[in-house]
């Protein structure tokens, strides 16, 4: 026979009951059952806590709660914040601060409420009006890419979370992350909108990375540019979180000016919105090359100059010189 479901009695903070010595459940509210909200609520289900309500705009939100969330109602915001006891904030970045100030002077947050948003950008600073009424502020989040997909409810197991947390609520948040699947580590405050540069940097530049070879493969008779890709992307891949700058290749790692002088006329001629991109990362590739090691200073600067002529007004070959 089940054990009884603990229920949280008056007085009794939520952040108290995910503690060992007190497992009790909490009820949860989804604000934005979007790609990440939906999925977040169903592994907070799947871990014994009661998803109560959940508010989202959209069609493709209502589809995703619908499936991810059966039974759970789609109520306003305020209703949703009313609710519950533990209150997921899983909306877009630039509209975070401007949600949690307007609950704030609708007085809906209330004292011994845990919060979480999912926004890597932001960290606890955005929570202060919900902190300031007494409600626990925790940033939780997944460094994981969500696509409304199926599979993104696998992708959560073992995903890492990027945690911030006050010291005394560490425990807390570590919880919610090992109960939703997934592996919390730390970022600090101050160091918040560079860890989410740096994800965005990895995730959403590789896709626009990996599309535009793609492209370029199809404009040169290549029909099924994924089979050339794949292979090679998945070393790269490898090559670079194993090795980093030691596993750099290619002619911008070695110097060959004469190689991507050709590149640059061939872009220019048939894929001139390519130009800029390509001129872009080969002066990064450039710049991680010489600081490695992988490229002697008199091989880098010239790349640099021809690269450097592309782009108005660039420093590269300054920085070759200096």
């Amino acid at each position: 026979m089940p054990a009884p479901r603990r229920t949280l009695r008056a007085g009794f903070s939520p952040a108290q009951a995910l503690t060992p010595a007190a497992p009790a459940r909490l009820r949860v509210g989804i604000v934005g059952a979007g790609r990440v909200g939906s999925v977040l609520g169903a592994a907070l289900s799947a871990a014994g806590h009661e998803v109560v309500a959940a508010a989202g705009l959209s069609a493709g939100s209502a589809e995703r709660a619908a499936r991810l969330l059966p039974g759970v109602p789609l109520l306003p915001t305020d209703e949703v914040v009313a609710a519950a006891d533990l209150v997921v904030l899983a909306v877009p970045d630039d509209t975070l601060a401007g949600l949690v100030a307007g609950l704030a002077e609708t007085g809906v947050w209330r004292a011994g409420q845990l919060t979480f948003h999912t926004s890597g950008a932001h960290g606890l600073a955005v929570l202060e009006p919900a902190e300031q009424a007494g409600v626990l502020p925790l940033a939780l989040h997944p460094a994981m890419t969500f696509s409304g997909a199926p599979e993104d409810a696998d992708r959560l197991l073992g995903a890492p979370f990027g945690v911030t947390s006050r010291p005394l609520h560490r425990p807390v948040a570590e919880t919610l992350v090992l109960e939703m699947g997934g592996e919390p580590f730390f970022v600090a405050e101050d160091d918040r909108r560079l860890y989410h540069a740096a994800l965005v940097t990895g995730a959403n530049h590789l896709v626009t990375l990996v599309a535009e070879a793609a492209d370029l493969l199809r404009t040169a008779g290549v029909t099924e540019p994924a089979r050339v890709l794949g292979p090679l992307l998945t070393a790269a891949l490898d090559n670079g979180l194993r090795r980093g700058d030691k596993g750099l290749t290619g002619p911008v790692s070695r110097g060959d000016v004469g190689t991507v002088s050709d590149h640059l006329d061939t872009l220019t001629r048939r894929a001139p919105e390519s130009v800029a991109a390509y001129v872009a990362m080969a002066q990064r590739t450039a710049e991680r090359a010489l600081a490695a090691g992988r490229l002697k200073r008199h091989e880098g600067a010239p790349l640099l100059d021809l690269l450097g002529g592309h782009v108005p007004g660039s420093l590269a070959s300054e920085r070759a010189e200096g």
